[in-house]
């Protein structure tokens, strides 16, 4: 374990790194190509609310649970737990002190959507009842909601418009939480997943093939919202789809790490912007 925490990949998922890179450059990404400009102190504030959630999530996620459902990230999160809750105590100042630069409107839709979060806080880790929620889905579409947040909220005439590419991205990003779900567990869960989960599971390549078409359709037809935002979906699932035709020759850590690191598509498209 000592020797693939020194590959930069893998620090950057045990460190929660990635699921704020990516929610930002999404963010960053959606509002550039919509000709919608967002202050610095935004993304900032996107990126220290994802880590904090993230880190807090997996910290939790320790307290409590048996050492067959931890993974490397909850014991690289136990390990360091002073450092992670010094970094927690850190990003919730500067939320603090970014929250007057944002967007009124914004804020009261992260208040609902933050609403939504709490609950799921409440109902996994104090109920303990993860079993009766289907995880995986909640968390696309919670993530995506996020990312398009920024965007609604400083030009509304662009909620239905950007509705397919929002219910796209939270299919993408549930996706993603499934494969991983499916590497981890190859031989099953000692926890019987939702059942929502479980019909997802067993249809993994399908779903990919359905995300895949439809994003590739709409980049076409769509010509409201720029190909470009559809394109990355289609080219983040199939990055997906190979990672997970290639599993038996990779690790599952890489595995974990690989499938966020591939959600960063916009990248490679922003010349088209």
């Amino acid at each position: 374990m000592a020797g693939k925490t020194k590959s930069p990949l893998i620090l950057w998922h045990l460190l929660s790194f990635d699921a704020p890179t990516v929610a930002t450059v999404w963010t960053w990404f959606i509002a550039r190509a919509h000709h919608v400009s967002l202050r610095a102190s935004s993304l900032a504030a996107m990126a220290a609310a994802v880590w904090t959630f993230y880190a807090a999530d997996r910290l939790l996620d320790v307290q409590g649970a048996g050492a067959d459902a931890l993974e490397a990230r909850h014991y690289f999160h136990q390990r360091h737990r002073p450092s992670f809750m010094a970094g927690i105590t850190v990003c919730s100042v500067l939320l603090a002190t970014l929250l007057p630069r944002i967007p009124e409107r914004a804020i009261r839709l992260y208040l609902i959507l933050g609403g939504l979060v709490f609950g799921y806080f409440v109902i996994i880790h104090a109920t303990r009842s993860a079993h009766r929620l289907p995880k995986e889905i909640a968390v696309g579409i919670c993530f995506a909601a996020a990312t398009f947040i920024p965007t609604v909220s400083r030009e509304p005439g662009l909620r239905l418009v950007l509705l397919a590419p929002a219910l796209l991205l939270a299919a993408l990003c549930s996706l993603n939480c499934l494969f991983i779900y499916a590497w981890e567990h190859p031989g099953g869960s000692a926890q019987t997943p939702h059942p929502v989960t479980a019909t997802a599971l067993a249809h993994l390549n399908g779903l990919a093939a359905a995300i895949f078409l439809l994003s590739a359709a709409l980049a076409c037809l769509d010509h409201r919202v720029p190909w470009s935002l559809y394109g990355a979906v289609a080219a983040s699932t199939a990055a997906l789809g190979l990672l997970h035709l290639n599993r038996p020759r990779l690790g599952v850590l890489f595995l974990r790490a690989a499938a966020d690191l591939v959600l960063l598509t916009p990248l490679a498209l922003v010349p088209f912007l």
